[in-house]
């Protein structure tokens, strides 16, 4: 593991992770565009909502049993990343029963809100103005823009997880290894 490796917390913490940052970006979107364009008793608005919040929750508690157990943390990265795809589904089917366009990944007002994601301290303002006071159009393009760059991060963080896992383990990994080599394992 590098110290200056762009993915794992520098001090440990996850509000450090930029996968952490974006989830929460995530969660405060959904919970705008849901007051925005679906009607409160929407059971999707519930299920919408849960799945960013398990998005973001997720990678904070990966992030705080890393010490413990790699694979714990492993774990909880996946259902992180599972849960932001399932919200990811939603918003690509809010847009189709809506007859709204889906952006493609290199269309111009794709790329940037993805060069949005480069903003020093980017919190939900940053992309607050497509959210709050555009189009249900744009504003599901944006935070599918947003998730999927996320997802992105996940997939990296999970595959850096997986080798560390391997390589070191937590603490729990590292007390089955002793125990086996004492064992004769």
């Amino acid at each position: 593991m590098s110290e200056n490796d762009p993915l794992l917390p520098p001090h440990g913490g996850y509000r450090d992770l930029k996968a952490y940052q974006m989830a929460e970006i995530i969660h405060d979107a959904t919970v705008v565009f849901c007051r925005r364009f679906l009607r409160v008793s929407d059971r999707t608005v519930d299920q919408m909502v849960q799945a960013a919040r398990s998005g973001k929750q997720n990678i904070a508690e990966g992030s705080s049993v890393s010490a413990t157990s790699k694979a714990m943390e492993l774990k909880l990265v996946g259902v992180a990343r599972a849960s932001l795809e399932e919200l990811l589904i939603d918003y690509q089917d809010y847009l189709r029963q809506h007859g709204l366009e889906t952006w493609a990944k290199d269309d111009n007002k794709a790329l940037f809100i993805r060069k949005l994601a480069y903003v020093p301290n980017r919190t939900y303002r940053t992309y607050s103005n497509y959210i709050e006071a555009k189009s249900a159009e744009t504003a599901a393009n944006t935070v599918l823009t947003v998730i999927q760059q996320t997802c992105f991060l996940l997939d990296r963080l999970k595959s850096q997880l997986g080798r560390q896992l391997i390589e070191v383990g937590g603490f729990s990994e590292r007390v089955v290894r002793e125990r086996r080599k004492r064992r004769g394992y």
